[in-house]
């Protein structure tokens, strides 16, 4: 049981984003698209958090989602949005800035 809860909350071994992202997990920035257009990690997917929960079923429940926003506020909530909506891989990459960082 406590497992599952330091999984849910993000809890435990540290993440290895660009192992995630070289084998095709999805990059979802949840910023609008105007903070979008002026800074973006390359092939990331922009889908505003605010039309997550409309858009994202296009996005098989069991692909590998990275989440990133321009703190990590929106994108924590992405996080748990997705995961009740039975979303299994899905990941709270922090700010896009340093999200990228992590990938290069």
């Amino acid at each position: 049981m406590f497992n599952k809860i330091k999984k849910l909350l993000g809890i435990g071994t540290p993440i290895d984003f660009k192992r995630l992202v070289d084998s095709g997990a999805k990059i979802i920035d949840v910023r609008t698209p105007s903070e979008y257009s002026a800074g973006h990690i390359p092939n990331s997917v922009n889908i505003p958090l605010n039309l997550l929960s409309k858009r994202i079923m296009k996005i098989a429940k069991d692909q590998q989602i990275i989440l990133c926003c321009a703190s990590g506020m929106r994108s924590s909530s992405a996080r748990g949005e997705l995961l009740s909506m039975g979303y299994l891989n899905v990941y709270d990459g922090g700010s896009w800035n340093s999200l990228f960082a992590k990938i290069r």
